[in-house]
């Protein structure tokens, strides 16, 4: 009989990495919690990868201008993360262990990735999600690792080069390609049509050439605003090249996609677009079902797919966050479990 409880005790619980307070990686600690149970309308997901993005590095640590900070503060907690927020983690793949009664769109046993949007949850053993919630039937041609590295990047660089209104033929240059937006950025940017220059650091670019970037450009010995190239797109995801370079290195009727910008470059950038003919594109993406599915049938027909450097534990997600902030992460770095 004790065996029987002790059992159905450990079924109600779940490994986690729980964020106690915000600071360095090392605040992020392998904790036991209760187990989530789903509601009428959720799945309950078990997760078996989940990934490091520069999102949750910031989060964590609150490496933000002073204003921004103020604002993460009251919309996360001001001293610590709330109870809400105490799970970090974006994105994921796994199966539905379990639906609630009303659930219609999935069943137990089917394989998904998804995108848990703001309420994070993912690294954890297990998450309950809402069915019409950005959750969709994993690529059939991917491991859970590779599913799991698609939905943040592959939403964001979506909405950001629909936001372009790229049309084949077209230039487009994307700084910071490296990385989980990047790297998905080209690929779709070729896609559409278009031809595509890369620019980030020298490690990168043999894989950045291998994913199907046109031209590559090392930012450690070339200043690209300065070489006298335009282009009709250009998508800035790291939020460090020169907004009046960018701008200046822009066609007419250009646009300027910035995925990651600060309060000065969004004041900025409804000026440019009021004043001018280019246009400047920022604001957060929200995940989206139909994007999901979109980028799935893009990846089982072999037009897409993930870039992934480094594999660690779900016990060594702090070893994760301290990499990710070297900014030498190539693609996606997924965490299994």
């Amino acid at each position: 009989m004790k065996m029987e409880i002790d059992k159905k005790k450990r079924e109600e619980i779940m490994k986690a990495i729980v964020w106690t307070k915000y600071g360095p990686p090392d605040v992020l600690q392998l904790k036991e919690i209760e187990k989530p149970t789903p509601k009428e309308n959720e799945v309950l997901i078990k997760i078996y990868a989940t990934t490091v993005t520069a999102g949750d590095t910031e989060l964590r640590s609150l490496k933000f201008s002073l204003l921004l900070r103020f604002l993460m503060r009251l919309g996360f907690g001001f001293k610590r993360p709330g109870k809400k927020y105490y799970i970090l983690g974006m994105e994921l793949a796994g199966e539905i262990e379990s639906v609630g009664k009303d659930v219609k769109l999935f069943r137990k046993g089917d394989q998904v990735f998804a995108a848990t949007e703001e309420g994070f949850g993912a690294y954890a053993e297990y998450i309950c999600l809402p069915e019409e919630g950005a959750v969709v039937i994993k690529p059939g041609n991917m491991t859970y690792d590779e599913a799991a590295a698609v939905p943040i990047g592959g939403d964001t660089a979506l909405h950001y080069l629909r936001k372009g209104n790229i049309q084949s033929g077209q230039k487009v240059l994307i700084n910071g390609a490296g990385g989980s937006i990047g790297t998905m950025g080209v690929q779709l940017a070729k896609y559409f049509g278009a031809e595509v220059t890369a620019v980030d650091s020298t490690k990168k670019l043999d894989m950045l050439r291998s994913i199907g970037a046109d031209k590559v450009i090392d930012y450690t010995q070339e200043d690209f605003t300065k070489n006298g190239e335009t282009y009709d797109v250009i998508f800035e995801v790291v939020g460090k090249s020169s907004f009046s370079g960018c701008i200046s290195s822009l066609k007419e009727n250009g646009f300027y996609l910035i995925a990651n910008p600060k309060l000065s470059l969004i004041i900025r950038g409804k000026w440019t677009s009021k004043t001018s003919s280019k246009k400047v594109i920022t604001g957060l993406p929200k995940q989206r079902t139909e994007d999901l599915i979109f980028l799935k049938e893009l990846i089982e027909e072999g037009k897409i797919k993930s870039v992934i450097d480094k594999r660690y534990p779900l016990e060594q997600v702090a070893e994760a966050h301290k990499y990710v902030e070297t900014g030498q992460k190539i693609g996606n770095l997924v965490i299994t479990i």
